[in-house]
């Protein structure tokens, strides 16, 4: 009898059923998050989010700035491949092709003073992040809207 997984939101807790959600990964060694196009085999991996939508994506991010981790409340990777047991994403990724779309790294403790003086300046590396994640198709469009509204700050998530 075959196994069927089931890839839930990290945000928002909303079952996958159509294309277009992403995979996000951390590397606490180097600080690092990594956000990957979907692919199923990624999913399964210990230590991968998935998410719905590029705003989720953003959501995640701005989590993984502010705690240094992706352990966002009521996250559901803890159903996962138990570490230990079977590769992590980590060691999968290492020679693998996945298509990695966008990437941060940070230094904690310039995040740390940020957060504290000017919270809302991380928004600008935050919405090109959810930018770089948006379809091709639409990416054309917010162009031209970003030429009617005076640029990428008045977009809409």
């Amino acid at each position: 009898m075959p196994n069927f997984i089931v890839h839930i939101c990290t945000i928002c807790g909303r079952e996958k059923t159509k294309p277009g959600w992403f995979l996000v990964t951390e590397n606490r060694w180097e600080d690092k998050l990594r956000v990957f196009q979907w692919d199923d085999r990624l999913a399964t991996k210990s230590g991968v989010h998935e998410v719905c939508s590029a705003t989720h994506a953003r959501e995640l991010a701005l989590h993984w700035m502010s705690a240094g981790n992706l352990n966002y409340p009521f996250a559901r990777s803890d159903f996962r491949e138990p570490d230990g047991i079977f590769p992590t994403a980590d060691s999968y990724l290492n020679g693998s092709s996945e298509r990695e779309l966008g990437a941060l790294s940070v230094h904690r403790e310039s995040v740390r003073r940020v957060l504290g003086e000017n919270p809302n300046s991380l928004n600008a590396i935050l919405d090109e992040l959810a930018f770089a994640l948006r379809p091709k198709g639409e990416t054309e469009l917010d162009l031209e809207r970003d030429h009617v509204t005076g640029g990428p700050a008045n977009r809409e998530a």
